[in-house]
């Protein structure tokens, strides 16, 4: 059976909901204020977790880290691999403007203070045919993606946000599944104006990997040069699109690892997105996999 292991990131989420996004010499009041436990990190490994998958979760939290650890830990995440070092965790702040849209900017703290001794040392307990999730919020992500390339691991990356050396220097080649927005796809695709441009785009530089691009409103695309598939968005009230994509992409991967088909998997992690952009809050937004059935249920 296939393991899963999350290398990603965990932050402090310092949240602030706003009428309208703060602008360059604007000083505004905010609505309210909140403190959730976030990171892409966090998030996809709570979204796999919560879709009934086993996950570990490597990276590293400061002393403050505390609740970051039990909120992974009370969402079925094992954290044998957790290092916790000095200094603060990760940490973003969050502006929630009143059409739920979100604007963020993320200090690395612990994220960004992963050694290559540590990494060797968690990726010598997986294999052939495990998968491996990364995003772009730790460092040394290149060096990860080779290594667990030479032991036979599934690659899934999430590669947000974009960077001058995600593009120039991470060996993308050997990923075997990208779940991307349409902004990242055209960049990584170098250019393309149109979903179908982007993701021709995508395949004929990356012929090895699978893609999995959301389109906003327009719902997700799935293409692996065999097979294609569409799935649309749900109507529901929209609160908070904060976890929305690492929601979408813990639950597509842990259906992948669950065997299930990419149409499917597609179906049940469009589900799971829906739900958390009607919730507030990163983390806690995420449904379990029971409230995903019961919403697939009341669709039939």
């Amino acid at each position: 059976m296939s393991q899963i292991l999350n290398f990603g990131s965990l932050n402090n989420d310092k949240t602030y909901h706003v009428h309208d996004f703060v602008k360059a010499g604007e000083t505004i009041l905010a609505q309210s204020y909140d403190l959730f436990c976030g990171g892409k990190g966090l998030n996809q490994s709570i979204a796999v977790a919560r879709a009934g998958e086993p996950v570990y979760h490597a990276g590293a939290v400061g002393n403050d880290g505390g609740e970051l650890k039990s909120m992974l830990e009370s969402s079925g995440v094992n954290l044998s691999y957790l290092q916790t070092l000095d200094g603060p965790s990760g940490h973003a702040l969050i502006q929630i403007n009143d059409k739920g849209q979100n604007c963020i900017i993320v200090h690395s703290g612990t994220n960004h203070q992963l050694t290559r001794d540590y990494i060797d040392g968690v990726l010598a307990h997986f294999g052939e045919g495990d998968f491996l999730v990364l995003q772009n919020e730790i460092n040394e992500v290149g060096y990860i993606m080779r290594r667990a390339n030479e032991r036979g691991m599934k690659i899934v990356f999430n590669p947000s946000p974009v960077t001058r050396e995600l593009c120039e220097s991470y060996p993308l080649e050997l990923v075997d599944y990208f779940i991307l927005n349409e902004i990242e796809g055209a960049t990584l695709a170098g250019g393309g104006e149109t979903d179908e441009e982007i993701l021709q785009g995508l395949k004929k530089r990356f012929p090895r990997a699978a893609v999995v691009l959301t389109v906003g409103k327009r719902g997700v695309l799935y293409y692996d040069g065999e097979n294609r598939f569409a799935h649309g968005i749900y109507d529901v009230p929209v609160v908070d699109t904060t976890a929305a994509g690492d929601t979408f992409c813990g639950y597509f991967v842990a259906s992948v690892a669950q065997g299930v088909t990419a149409d499917e998997a597609l179906r049940r992690a469009s589900i799971a997105s829906s739900i958390a952009v009607s919730r507030p809050g990163a983390a806690p937004s995420i449904p379990t996999r029971e409230e995903v059935l019961a919403f697939q249920g009341a669709l039939v």
